[in-house]
């Protein structure tokens, strides 16, 4: 006797989204449920292609379907549909569903290159991603990812990105020599800002990771009040993570905690036998003075 598509779904209300408590029926995630004789394939839509629970919920719900009677074979396909944010009366940038800043109340602490794997990362797990450079005084995304060009012009007079590592980049060290210093301040920032913002042919993107010059100055200002924006969860604590939060009054972007403190332990070189392994750095402070 063949199984049905009900009894497909009411047994994969079984599997939950650890984050949203939920099921997964209820949640909308299963799509395209087939049952050809004694298989079944169907789709698991999820929020984000970065999900860190991803193959396991692919296994769990294929383990469970398998277990019906009359199935001798299921098989789960994991997609992505990343869903634009509200933000808060700021108008968003065409084509761009969320816009992730990476800041900190000082320099040296490694925002370019959290933004840069942050990215990276993103574009592996299957998003469409691009990284704004908007560290003015110090622009150093090309370098580190290699790119030695910059931006062609298109015909209706807007910037092309060049593309490295799956992912679109714009930088001001693009468009001015090595050697030469900028010396700018509130309007010409706002512009240059608002011009990486709506001037480049972006295209479609799940998400643009932007890395903010340190501070909380004009362009971390231009960011806060003209886009809406997410940020990853502070790693440091101390007072610029405070006054950073009051100036981008935002929601925070779901996984990136567990992304970061993964990343910071392996660039400690720590493991599960470090006595920090694992550590919530909120509530473990020890662990990031080590």
């Amino acid at each position: 006797m063949s199984v049905s598509q009900d009894q497909v779904l009411a047994a994969l209300r079984a599997v939950q989204d650890p984050d949203l408590h939920k099921d997964i029926v209820t949640l909308g995630f299963v799509k395209d449920v087939k049952i050809a004789g004694s298989e079944v394939d169907f789709t698991i839509e999820l929020t984000t292609p970065a999900c860190p629970v991803k193959d396991q919920m692919k296994a769990e719900a294929e383990g469970i379907v398998r277990s019906l009677p009359g199935v001798t074979a299921a098989r789960a396909t994991m997609t992505a549909d990343v869903k634009a944010r509200g933000g808060f009366g700021r108008q968003a940038v065409p084509g761009i569903r969320n816009i992730i800043a990476v800041g900190a109340g000082k320099g040296g602490v490694g925002k370019s290159t959290t933004a840069v794997n942050l990215a990276v990362a993103l574009q592996r797990k299957g998003a469409r991603v691009g990284l704004m450079d908007a560290d003015v005084y110090g622009p150093n995304t090309p370098q580190m990812l290699g790119i030695e060009g910059g931006p062609e012009v298109s015909e209706a007079k807007r910037m092309i990105p060049p593309m490295a590592f799956g992912i679109k980049v714009i930088s001001m060290g693009m468009l001015v020599p090595a050697d030469q210093p900028i010396i700018w301040r509130g309007p010409m920032l706002h512009g240059a800002v608002q011009q990486f913002m709506r001037d480049v042919e972006w295209g479609e993107l799940d998400y643009l990771v932007v890395d903010l010059p340190p501070g909380t100055g004009d362009v971390s200002l231009s960011m806060a009040q003209s886009v809406p924006v997410h940020v990853p969860p502070a790693q440091h604590p101390g007072p610029g993570r405070d006054r950073e939060h009051e100036l981008l009054p935002v929601r925070p972007l779901p996984g990136a905690h567990g992304y970061l403190r993964a990343r910071r332990r392996r660039e400690d070189g720590r493991g599960h036998g470090h006595p920090d392994a694992g550590r919530d750095p909120h509530r473990h402070p020890r662990a990031l003075r080590r």
